[in-house]
């Protein structure tokens, strides 16, 4: 077989169509993964509308890639054929750059190979080149791990990196794609975590979840309800809204950290004397190399932390797609590729 199915899109606003291809082969350092489930991550607008500046078509988006290797380019080293592996937002890196040669990969100034925007991505049978590459262990489904490649990742690695300590108060801000990973993950790592979405209803799922506390921003104050129960020692903004994120502000500790992983639409509202009086602090968290997705794997496999998703075919890609972009997905959208 030659030939492969893709879900491409030919031009900036264009849409996802599904062509026939031929299947790449690896170069040099890199291998070919069979793609056995892609997640459909809201960063996938960056190719499809053509957010990414640069960006060259046609071109596959998809960066939440669970498959097995299935072919080794020349001087692979640790990688063989059968393996299962997965591909994240982190797809290779320059190697020259300051970021680089500090190890810092993820923060690459030069040429981030952000799969399904450097190069062609997950909406496919078959992805190369392809580097970076985290093992998928044994116990783990695909349409379970290709979320964690990017939404897992992201919520996980911030949290380990926030300097929250078991027992500390960690409030998860939005129950979404990424939030719903996020409670259960602050869960998981002893975080006494608190959940804070809009309307009262979200509370049962919440709690399901593993929140030990929820806040209902509709009707209650989120930075007065953090101070009674002592103040948040990180906020982590799963959401897209500048606003919701600055009201809870003011439900940090000292020394607490409001972390944001959503893209906000509007600025944040910050007053200076608050952050200054309790060294109270805002940083963004970008999601992580090969090995720290590896380690959301292991820890997501070992603590039974899972994506809720819905599961769509490759050739209803598109459908997928504006699903995810409606807010209408539970809350992720996954492809699955039948070979």
């Amino acid at each position: 077989m030659s030939k492969m199915r893709v879900a491409q899109v030919t031009r900036a606003n264009g849409a996802l169509e599904i062509v026939e291809r031929e299947i790449p082969e690896p170069g040099a350092g890199q291998v070919r993964i069979k793609v056995e489930a892609c997640g459909i991550c809201h960063s996938d607008a960056m190719t499809k509308e053509g957010l990414w500046p640069g960006i060259q078509y046609p071109r596959v988006p998809g960066h939440e890639i669970a498959g097995v290797v299935d072919a080794v380019g020349v001087g692979v080293e640790g990688w063989a054929k059968g393996q299962r592996a997965g591909v994240g937002w982190h797809g290779g890196h320059c190697g020259y750059c300051d970021s680089c040669r500090r190890g810092d990969f993820v923060t690459c100034q030069v040429a981030p190979q952000v799969p399904g925007i450097a190069y062609d991505g997950g909406y496919a049978e078959y992805i190369a080149p392809a580097s970076a590459l985290a093992a998928i262990p044994e116990g783990l489904w695909a349409v379970d791990a290709g979320p964690l490649m990017c939404a897992g990742i992201t919520t996980f690695n911030s949290l380990r990196n926030s300097g929250a300590q078991p027992g500390d108060l960690v409030a998860i801000l939005g129950i979404g794609g990424l939030g719903h990973l996020g409670i259960q993950f602050a869960a998981k790592m002893g975080f006494k975590t608190v959940a804070i979405a809009r309307d009262i209803d979200k509370e049962p799922l919440a709690k399901k979840l593993g929140a030990w506390s929820y806040i209902d921003s509709k009707t209650q104050d989120p930075a007065a309800e953090l101070l009674k129960l002592g103040g948040a020692k990180v906020v982590l903004a799963t959401v897209t809204s500048g606003d919701a994120m600055s009201a809870t502000l003011g439900g940090l500790g000292v020394n607490g950290k409001l972390m944001i992983l959503g893209a906000a639409a509007e600025p944040l509202q910050v007053a200076g004397i608050p952050l200054l009086l309790g060294r109270r602090s805002i940083v963004g968290w970008p999601s992580g190399t090969s090995v720290d997705s590896q380690d959301t794997l292991s820890f997501s496999l070992l603590t039974g932390v899972r994506a809720m998703s819905e599961v769509f075919p490759l050739e209803r890609a598109a459908e997928a797609y504006e699903h995810m972009m409606s807010g209408k997905a539970r809350f992720r959208a996954v492809l699955t590729i039948k070979h």
